[in-house]
Parts: C-alpha cells; sequence; structure tokens
C-alpha cells in the first residue's frame, strides 16, 4: 500500500478554515432547528385542529423526504421562486434547520406528553396562566426528559453537515474534495477528514454527556 500524507500536510492550514466553517454550520443549524422545533412541537399539540394537522404534514413531509433533496430544491429552487440568490451557506443552515426541527418537534413533543398531567391541574387550581405553566413547568421537565435526543440530533447534523460540500460549501469535507484533486491522493486526504469529524463528534458527545449529568443532579 503506498500511503504519502507529506503530500497533504501543505494543505493543512486551509483545513483549519473548513473546519471552522463546519462548526459555525452546525451551531446555527443546531439553534435555528431547536428554537423552530419548540415552536413546532407547541404547534402539533394545540388544541386548534387545523393548526395541529399543518404541523403534523410539515413533520410528515420533512421526515419522508431525503434531506439532500430538500437542501438541493432549497439552493437551486429559492432564486427561481422569489428571486434571492441565496447563498450555499444560507441554502444548508435553511435546509438543515427545518429539516432537524421536523425530528427535535417529535422529541419535545413527546417530552411534552410525559410530563404528569396532575402538575398542570395544579397550577391551573392556583390560577398560573397557561403560558408560565408551559414555560416554568412543563418546558423545564420536558426538556430534562429528552436531552439525550437532543444531543443525538446534534452530533446527527455534525455527520450529515458534509452533505453542503455538494453545493460548493467550503467545509471540512470540500477540503478532502479539493486536496484529491490536486494531490490525487484520495485516502490521505479523506482519512485525515474522517479523524477530523470523530474528534469534533467525540468532543460533542463529552458536552451531552456533562449537560446529562447536570441535569440529574438538578433533580
Amino acid at each position: 500500500m503506498d500511503l504519502d500524507f507529506s503530500l497533504v500536510i501543505p494543505y493543512l492550514p486551509l483545513l483549519v478554515n473548513g473546519i471552522i466553517l463546519t462548526i459555525k454550520f452546525t451551531v446555527w443549524s443546531t439553534i435555528f432547528g431547536f428554537t423552530w422545533g419548540v415552536l413546532l412541537s407547541l404547534i402539533k399539540i394545540s388544541s386548534f385542529k387545523p393548526l395541529a394537522l399543518l404541523g403534523q404534514f410539515y413533520t410528515s413531509f420533512f421526515r419522508g423526504t431525503p434531506l439532500l433533496v430538500q437542501l438541493m430544491l432549497i439552493y437551486f429552487a429559492t432564486p427561481q421562486l422569489v428571486g434571492y440568490d441565496i447563498s450555499s451557506l444560507e441554502a444548508g443552515v435553511l435546509a438543515f434547520g427545518l429539516n432537524s426541527a421536523a425530528y427535535i418537534s417529535e422529541s419535545i413533543r413527546g417530552g411534552i406528553l410525559s410530563v404528569d398531567k396532575g402538575q398542570r391541574e395544579a397550577a391551573m387550581a392556583l390560577g398560573v396562566s397557561e403560558f408560565r405553566i408551559m414555560k416554568d413547568i412543563i418546558l423545564p421537565q420536558a426538556f430534562k426528559n429528552i436531552l439525550p435526543s437532543l444531543v443525538n440530533e446534534s452530533i446527527a447534523l455534525l455527520k450529515d453537515s458534509s452533505m453542503v460540500a455538494i453545493i460548493g460549501v467550503g467545509d471540512t469535507l470540500r477540503w478532502a474534495q479539493q486536496v484529491q484533486a490536486k494531490t490525487f491522493r484520495a485516502f490521505e486526504a479523506f482519512i485525515v477528514v474522517a479523524l477530523i469529524y470523530y474528534v469534533m463528534v467525540m468532543v460533542l458527545t463529552a458536552i451531552g454527556s456533562y449537560l446529562e449529568r447536570r441535569a440529574r443532579v438538578s433533580d
């Protein structure tokens, strides 16, 4: 087996930019997906039936179609439909955030429904508003219950972020593609990227474990 990692070394400074972009993309997608996922979960448990059905259809659509198709659709169809020249990074964050929200909303909905109904009834008997019941009683408990699934979703976002290289985002995987094109060394370039992703996933897993321990202590 002929391996020569020395050919990859001159391109390592460019890898730093790719890693930063990957992290930035993952953070923004996670924030957007989580925020929209919370709102979507509340929509799906709404007593207003048409709104709840709309939320269920949204979830069904984004969970039932390939993420790659959603990414390509947003990137190429947005200029055609609304006349906005969306950047590849914006398209990626939008596609991944919208897709992630569908999964996160289901986790949050399950977490909300897992909270004992007696707590809501007791709070209502004391005259606490519905907004404060949800904000101060139900959602904090729901988030503790679903924290592992939220961490898993963030890890999935980080790994799936490599798809944005397809539309030209200069992320970590894009770096490997460029190095391969210039050096014709596919194994060296992609094994470096695989290790980078592995390290980032392990760091995110460690952060998730820390948050779970803190959540258990706070109980």
